[in-house]
């Protein structure tokens, strides 16, 4: 079963302290800009998402030519699916956050007729049919003995998989455990007053462990787990020091902005920098492993649970589960 979305339901009229998208791209070392084709996954449909994805550039004052192309699961029209408030935040957060890091991007939503795994399985089968070369993933659901019967589904060649490594602290979920897709960590990001990077440590909700059923890939040696190990890569996630997100929908009154956190943010803001490096060949989580130390911050302290004090649940140096490899310094870990 699918996790459904826990987004802080706290709602103001004025924009709250969350950080900005000149922030996140400053503290991660972005500069560039893109024009590829990324997807985002997400159950039902918001119907004000054009208007707020534009209210939201529009307040931040982003530049750039990305364009918002949304479709059901089969590709057919947006307007054939219902609404559902949850879900339509987080469908605001991922399409904010990818626009935030990549300002040019070609947005593509594609909306599953429900939360259930196989109907987000297929829509991300028409994502990947519809031209994206980076697919974002923010949920996920405890591992289960037949999970592999999914793989498939996240498994496209050429194209940049990210998903959720999920928000309910030590433990592995799917998709994340996959080991075609990059699994996507949280911290906690703290900026010095100029808007520079200042310090990351593990974020004590991320998901991070041993997968029970999947195989380790051939680019992953890290010795505690014979089998697939997440997460790969990190970015914020922390709702105490989250995102500004503006969404209309289910709010009232004119309270429209929030703070929100989750690794349903760090998936977007990796799979937007995937789109910034250009590169989506080979199996990208493969990178991370092969330039970490230059292209990558190590995240070194906190903890998401308890696994003996090992690195699968502990902030280390070098690779450690909750953080992976570290988070974007540039984009030439992708």
């Amino acid at each position: 079963m699918v996790t459904d979305p826990s987004l802080t339901p706290l709602a103001t009229t004025t924009y709250l302290n969350g950080y900005s998208p000149d922030q996140l791209r400053t503290a991660y070392g972005l500069s560039t800009d893109s024009t590829m084709a990324v997807a985002i996954v997400d159950a039902y449909a918001n119907p004000n998402a054009a208007t707020d994805l534009a209210a939201y550039r529009t307040q931040f004052k982003i530049v750039g030519s990305g364009t918002l192309t949304q479709v059901n699961q089969t590709g057919g029209p947006i307007t054939k699916l219902r609404g559902n408030v949850g879900w339509g935040q987080e469908e605001m957060l991922d399409l904010e956050m990818i626009s935030a890091i990549c300002p040019s991007c070609q947005i593509i939503y594609v909306g599953a007729n429900s939360a259930s795994f196989n109907d987000l399985a297929a829509a991300v089968d028409t994502a990947a049919r519809l031209g994206a070369k980076v697919i974002s993933n923010s949920y996920g659901g405890t591992e289960f003995s037949t999970e592999t019967t999914l793989a498939s589904h996240y498994n496209h060649p050429g194209v940049a998989i990210t998903v959720s490594s999920g928000d309910n602290g030590y433990g592995v979920q799917v998709p994340a455990a996959f080991n075609t897709v990059t699994a996507v960590g949280g911290t906690t990001l703290t900026l010095n007053t100029n808007g520079t990077r200042a310090n990351e440590a593990v974020w004590s909700g991320t998901g991070s462990g041993c997968s029970a059923y999947i195989t380790k890939p051939t680019w992953q040696d890290d010795p505690a787990c014979a089998n697939r190990t997440v997460a790969d890569v990190a970015a914020v996630a922390d709702p105490a020091t989250g995102v500004a997100v503006y969404d209309s929908y289910g709010s009232h009154r004119g309270a429209n902005w929030y703070v929100f956190g989750g690794t349903s943010v760090a998936s977007p803001i990796i799979a937007a920098v995937y789109a910034l490096s250009g590169n989506t060949a080979g199996v990208p989580a493969a990178l991370a492993y092969a330039s970490k130390a230059k292209s990558l911050f190590d995240v070194t302290t906190g903890s998401n649970g308890s696994c003996g004090g090992t690195y699968l649940c502990t902030g280390v140096k070098g690779y450690d589960g909750p953080a992976g490899n570290g988070t974007p310094n540039g984009t030439g870990a992708f």
